[in-house]
Formats: structure tokens, sequence, C-alpha cells
């Protein structure tokens, strides 16, 4: 039995419930913020889980065409779709730049060039004047879709999000079971051999970096309309080992791993102060009200079991599992 068959159905009810997540109590800004770093982790797994660049610098991507979308809505005027527009051709622009210098390279010598040049695109964003420096960039507004539908509002913002975001993973999908997606995984598998048959390995992950980068401007363009605002946060060294936690965490060269990474690790961020409390509450344990304070301590410690424990991320082992469950059966 192929439990492939089974992920459209999954993939629809997970659609389902995030189409009726803000009529059931869930916090639409919250979600939105979910989805825009789930595009995020699932754009940097196509560079990583399917074609085996490690990248340390998309935080130059996610943040910025956060920079770039917000001062195009703010200082232009320009409406949301342009200036989604333009904060993803920033995010494909910065890419080729970057893939053009990495991809010639190999293992962590291409892994640290993608590093110094991210950190090269915060400095910029740290002097910069129209970034707004240690302030960011603030008062972003949402303004009006097509110049018509008022984003103000947080639901109609959030399917606006949503339809956005379903797009950028059916991009993603689409890429990867394409011919050119089979490529990505034979280059990953052994790239001599992608050579050897006659492929130019330097364009096509040339080509997997650009898809990537842009697909993380569109989620850092999200991110900075739903939010408000853009930071330096998004564009810091930190942002980009998030994105690589969630992708391990998840399960890298799986589709549904990036997403399980993206909401373990954001639900860890913003929820665990409450979790604690609760469990302070529950066992009179005063410590556990502290462990909001150390929250990059409980990812490391998550990171910890999972690589030690599941080391194909979280959905990749429940993959694994079933796939073991269904060969029994048949």
């Amino acid at each position: 039995m192929n439990i492939q068959k089974f992920a459209p159905w999954g993939y629809g009810l997970l659609l389902l419930g995030l189409i009726a997540a803000p009529f059931v109590g869930a916090y639409p800004v919250f979600v939105m913020k979910l989805l825009c770093f789930a595009l995020f982790a699932a754009a940097f797994n196509l560079l990583l889980g399917y074609t085996g660049l490690l990248s340390f610098g998309h935080a130059a991507f996610l943040g910025g065409s956060a920079y770039i979308c917000g001062h195009a809505a703010k200082v232009w005027g320009l409406t949301p779709e342009l200036s989604l527009i333009a904060g993803t051709l920033t995010g494909a622009f910065l890419g080729w730049v970057m893939g053009a210098l990495t991809i010639r390279r190999q293992g962590i010598y291409a892994t640290m060039i993608t590093l110094a040049l991210a950190q090269m695109v915060y400095f910029a964003a740290l002097q910069l004047k129209f970034t707004g420096g240690e302030d960011g960039l603030q008062g972003v507004p949402r303004g009006h879709l097509f110049g018509l539908i008022n984003l103000r509002n947080d639901l109609t913002m959030y399917f606006f999000v949503l339809i956005v975001s379903v797009a950028g993973f059916g991009l993603i999908m689409r890429t990867i079971h394409s011919p050119f997606g089979q490529v990505l995984k034979g280059i990953k598998e052994n790239e001599p051999r992608a050579i050897s048959l006659g492929y130019d390995t330097d364009r096509f992950k040339l080509v997997a970096f650009i898809i990537s980068a842009a697909l993380s401007g569109l989620a850092g363009s999200l991110k900075t309309l739903v939010m408000g605002f853009a930071s330096l946060s998004d564009v810091h060294w930190t942002m980009s080992g998030n994105v690589v936690l969630m992708a391990l965490v998840g399960g890298m060269g799986t589709m549904s791993g990036p997403l399980m990474g993206a909401t373990v690790i954001e639900l860890l961020e913003n929820k665990i102060g409450d979790f604690g409390a609760w469990l302070a509450d529950l066992t009179s344990i005063e410590w556990f009200s502290t462990i909001g304070d150390s929250v990059t301590m409980v990812t490391g410690l998550i990171f910890v079991v999972c690589v030690l424990l599941f080391r194909r991320g979280i959905m990749g082992e429940l993959i694994a599992w079933l796939g073991r469950r269904s060969g029994q059966k048949t």
C-alpha cells in the first residue's frame, strides 16, 4: 500500500482546518505569522531537503524582502500586491547574487559564504536610513488589495495570507514533482552522476537557489504586511538558524516537515511561557514559571532530542513508521 496516495487527503484536511481556524477561536494574527514562517521553512527545505545545499543566509532573503515590501507600501504608496511583488523580486535578486557566488563551492565553504553575505545584508539594514536602523521599519500599512479590498480587517487579511501561502506551497510541490525537481534530487543524491548524464548542475542549483530565495522573500513580505513592521531580527543570523531548526525538527526532504517544524518552533517561542505557568500551577514548582525566559534553551533541548531520537525529523519518522506498518500489512 502506497501511503503517498493519502497525502492529498491530509493536505485537504489541513486546509479545511486553516479555513475554519479564525471561526473556532484561533487568533488570526498568530496563525498568519505561523503561515509565513511555514512558507519560509518550506522554501528553505526546497534548497536543503531536495537539493542538498545548506544555507545559513536565508535571513537575508526574508528580512531584505521585508524591508523593501514595507518601504514600498509605506513610502512609495504601492498597493499590497505590488509591494509583495517588489519584496519577492528582491528575494529573487539576492538569491541570484548569493547563489552565483555559492554554488561553485562545496560543503562548509559554500555554507560559510552564505553566512558572510547574509551578515553583509544585516549590516546594510543596520546602517541604511530607510530601514530605521535598530528601531526597524514601523507603521507599514496593509492597504487595499487591488485598490478595492481593505486588508486592515484581520479576517480579510487572514484569507489573503492563506491564499498566497497555499499558492506558494503549491509552487514548491509542483517544482519538486516536476522533471526539474527530479534532477535536483539526483544532484543531492549523486552530483557526479548527474554531471555524467549531461546535466549542468550549477545551473540547476542556481535556479533552485533563486526559487527558494524568492519564496522566502514572499514569506518575509507577507509577514511585514501582517505585523506592520520589519525589524533587524528578520535579517539577523539567528533567523537563519531558526529556519534550519524548523527543517530539521519537522523533517528534511518532506513537504509536511517544514510545516510541522515551523509550528513547533513558533508555538514554543510564543506559548512556552503560558505552558510554564500552567505547569507551575499544576505542580506548585515555581521554576516552571521561568521557562518562558529560557526559550532558546528549550528549543536547543528539542533539537538535541530530535537529532538523537528522530533523525528524520518528526514527520520523516512518522512517514517511515507508516511505511513500515503498511509494508507489514501487505
